[in-house]
């Protein structure tokens, strides 16, 4: 099959036999992840496709993706294909033309280049046939696997990969063990340990898996320290080891043990194994005699850690054990720079996010107010906002609104409009200008501005971006308006632009709208905008919502379908805003089974 004749795009064709698919994705640790999750979902929704299919499939592309990140770090073109026959073809090309891949069953020196492992081994067990493409200033692999999946002992194996290791454990002191666990489980071992790893986004957990996955399958115990992040190029462990034996009596004293001489540190480019001095005394009569090795723990070019493994009574580890580690060695150190890549991101989010909001909204005389933010993404920035600032006067003002879009570049559009909108309402602006002026801004140069800014984000943090995306205005719903206590009440102007409408509750349960349907701002030049007074009484209720509540669905049904806002706003009569704004929140979270799947953000302002 020609795969240069798959179309270039994202997303996949068909669903049966002939449907392809591709995916342009970052050499960084979270491609084989990524390219996992695609071809999964591409497969499970093909008819006819066999489990056992599926599952070669993953265990090959994550083989080949690993093999792209670990040797080449370019971009990663992945392109996949179900042949007319039910056969599965995958070709996986980077941008390093001059790093072939290794073969480890080919006789070439075990450690002469270490970060290479023995992904092609795995390719080879589980493919009907494979091979290396070269070509201008790129080289791809590829493979193909037969209809039904592999049926040989190898391929079989790739399925139910820890029951298979766990049943072919090596015993202690038993090489003839170890080598006949190699060659009948290893491979399958190596598979699923990858899909495990790869799952993990927090280094802590990464660690504890890689201590469950060696002790006791391939050693009697082994410890794990991980560098300080915040050192340039490592040089110093972040704590103490994390130690795992296969009996944990012995777990403490070793790691008094190896604390006193952990392994050193450095720039070293490979995964090792390098000899590491037996802590025989820590590990009672039985542990006097043994052997230790250390593997550098490296991704990008990073030295992340150390791994070290151990086990008594051997006077060397068997080859086949050595380069299994290594090979596992270099999926957990991926995996930890996935973890740490997630880390950063989830910080940067968190940062993004307290600055786009107010730290406290403001409390108004003669009034009460509740709110409820609930992110749908806990990882990323929201493309919903809010807020309640005094403007001077004897006024406040406040906000409700939702960026089209999320994550950096709904960040950015969010960090523009709420420091205007305090700016221009301080100086005095009234809401309509306001939204002239707000929606001017989103559309001149402060748009350009926005995407670039975004884009630099995103390439800092190495997201993958769709192939073809280009800038792309923002749009932003805003519901936006001005409070002015008065004996008696309090007067309020407010203007949607695009924006679920404003609803209020009066005392007596009746609800009516408080506002006309206007343009979302950042669309239109020159649009002119305009604002309604209303007088809120004491005991009236204005209740502001983003469309998280309002487009809340179960099935086919929405929240707000046949006035569902407006009925479950009326259930609210004589409750105080706290109890309205907990009750309707209530109601949109048990309308349907499933978590609500948009940002949801009310504001509940109630006259005293």
């Amino acid at each position: 099959m020609d795969m240069a004749a798959i179309p270039t795009q994202w997303e996949t064709e068909g669903r049966g036999a002939g449907a392809r698919g591709h995916v342009t994705l970052p050499g960084s640790p979270l491609a084989p992840g990524s390219a996992r999750a695609l071809v999964r979902a591409a497969l499970t929704e093909a008819p006819g496709v066999a489990p056992r299919l599926l599952d070669d499939a993953l265990a090959v592309v994550s083989e080949l993706v690993t093999n792209s990140v670990v040797h080449a770090g370019t971009e990663i073109d992945v392109d996949w294909c179900l042949e007319e026959d039910g056969a599965f073809v995958v070709e996986v090309g980077d941008r390093h033309p001059a790093r072939p891949p290794r073969d480890a069953t080919a006789g070439e020196p075990p450690y002469e280049i270490p970060e290479y492992g023995r992904g092609l081994r795995l390719v080879g067990a589980l493919a009907e046939s494979w091979g290396v493409t070269y070509r201008t200033g790129a080289k791809s692999v590829w493979a193909r696997l037969p209809p039904g999946g592999n049926e040989t002992p190898a391929g079989a194996g790739a399925r139910d990969a820890l029951e298979v290791a766990e049943d072919l454990a090596p015993q202690a002191q038993r090489a003839d063990s170890d080598r006949d666990w190699l060659g009948r489980g290893a491979l399958s071992f190596l598979a699923e340990a990858s899909d495990l790893l790869a799952g993990q986004l927090d280094e802590n957990l990464v660690t504890a898996l890689t201590g469950q996955l060696i002790v006791p399958r391939l050693a009697d115990w082994c410890a794990v320290w991980l560098e300080d992040e915040a050192t340039v190029r490592g040089g110093s462990y972040d704590g103490p080891a994390r130690v795992w034996h296969a009996s944990e009596n012995r777990i403490e004293e070793l790691r008094g043990a190896l604390e006193k001489e952990p392994p050193r540190t450095g720039d070293g480019a490979g995964f090792g194994p390098e000899p590491y001095p037996w802590p025989g005394a820590s590990l009672g009569p039985q542990g006097a005699d043994g052997t230790a090795l250390a593997y550098r723990l490296v991704a990008g070019g990073r030295p992340l850690g150390t791994l070290v493994i151990g086990r008594c009574g051997l006077r060397r580890f068997p080859d086949e054990i050595t380069g299994l580690v290594e090979d596992l060695a270099r999926r957990v150190a991926l995996a930890i720079g996935a973890a740490r890549q997630y880390a950063r991101q989830a910080t940067i989010s968190a940062v993004l996010q307290r600055g786009l909001l107010p730290g406290a909204v403001a409390q108004i005389p003669g009034m009460s107010s509740a709110l409820v933010y609930e992110p749908c993404d806990k990882s990323g920035p929201s493309g919903d906002f809010y807020d309640l600032f005094p403007a001077g006067d004897g006024r406040w003002c406040f906000a409700i609104g939702d960026v089209q879009g999320k994550g950096p570049e709904a960040a950015v559009v969010i960090g523009l409009a709420r420091p205007w909108l305090r700016l221009l309402a301080r100086e005095g602006y009234r809401v309509a200008d306001v939204l002239d002026r707000l929606n001017q801004l989103l559309l001149d140069d402060a748009t350009e501005a926005a995407d670039a800014a975004a884009r630099a984000l995103v390439a800092a943090d190495g997201l993958a971006v769709t192939p073809g995306e280009g800038p792309q205005t923002r749009f932003l719903s805003l519901l936006y308006g001005e409070l002015t206590p008065f004996e008696g009440g309090v007067r309020c102007t407010l203007a949607s632009a695009g924006h679920p409408l404003p609803l209020v509750l009066g005392p007596d349960g009746a609800v009516r709208t408080a506002a006309r349907p206007q343009t979302l701002l950042g669309v239109v030049e020159d649009e002119t905008y305009v604002s309604e007074t209303l007088d809120l009484l004491p005991g009236d209720s204005l209740l502001c919502v983003t469309d998280g509540v309002t487009e809340r669905r179960c099935g086919s049904r929405q929240f707000d379908d046949a006035d569902g806002l407006a009925a479950a706003l009326a259930s609210c009569a004589g409750l105080t805003a706290e109890e309205i704004a907990e009750r309707i929140r209530h109601l949109v979270h048990t309308f349907g089974e499933a978590p609500p799947e948009d940002d949801l953000a009310l504001l509940v302002l109630q006259a005293g």
